[in-house]
């Protein structure tokens, strides 16, 4: 009887002992699993929270790339056309001085500003002009013909007096200035027309052909 008891009271302790192991088992996992769920959860919280933050970034460094490269392209936009502007005011100056007849002294130069009732633009006279020089000798006859002698160094005058090359100039006349019954005028013009002259000359015997007076011209009449 007694061996009996003692025999069940150990198989009743042994199952609870069991069942307490199986329970602490159970709770392990669960705690566990518990555990691995909060790390998971955490994980991918975090990596969402710093991608927008990469995202973030990413965006404000092409926004600054892309407003560098506005303002870089507004810089040089800006300074192209200063320089526009620079090489057309210096393209006018060129132009004005071009325009004018070159003087051997402006220092003696007489210029005198049209009044705007006739195409003279100004009047140019210079005491330091010097005739052209000669081939020329005997009593001098004023001769017209382009093929002429006196022609050429007419010429050559009129391209003294106004700057003008003589292959870029245009002859619209040589007549006799009536003025004073001795001299010639001639009107002429460069070969694209911006500079328009009436030049006057006079005969100096040994000497050549001599400017006296040119008259910048707003158009040829």
């Amino acid at each position: 009887m007694s061996n009996d008891f003692q025999s069940g009271s150990r198989s009743g302790y042994r199952a609870k002992r069991k069942k307490t192991n199986i329970i602490l088992n159970s709770l392990i996992v669960i705690v566990l699993a518990l555990i691995f769920f909060v790390a998971y959860t955490i994980f991918l919280s975090g990596d969402d929270k710093a991608t927008p933050k990469q995202e973030d970034t990413k965006t404000a460094a092409n926004q600054t790339s892309e407003k560098e490269d506005k303002d870089t392209e507004k810089n040089d936009a800006a300074q192209e056309t200063q320089e526009d502007t620079d090489t057309e005011e210096i393209a006018d100056e060129e132009s004005e001085e071009a325009s004018a007849p070159k003087q051997e002294d402006d220092s003696q130069a007489v210029i005198s500003e049209g009044d705007g009732t006739t195409n003279v633009v100004r009047t140019i006279e210079n005491p330091a002009w010097k005739p052209v020089g000669t081939v020329q000798t005997g009593e001098h006859a004023t001769v017209y013909d382009k093929t002429s002698v006196d022609w050429q160094e007419m010429l050559k005058a009129v391209s003294y007096a106004t700057g003008l090359e003589e292959t870029n100039t245009t002859v619209y006349w040589f007549g006799r200035d009536k003025s004073d019954g001795v001299g010639v005028f001639s009107t002429v013009a460069s070969k694209d027309k911006q500079q328009k002259y009436t030049v006057y000359l006079d005969w100096v015997d040994g000497e050549g052909w001599k400017p006296v007076k040119v008259e910048e011209l707003s158009a040829i009449e």
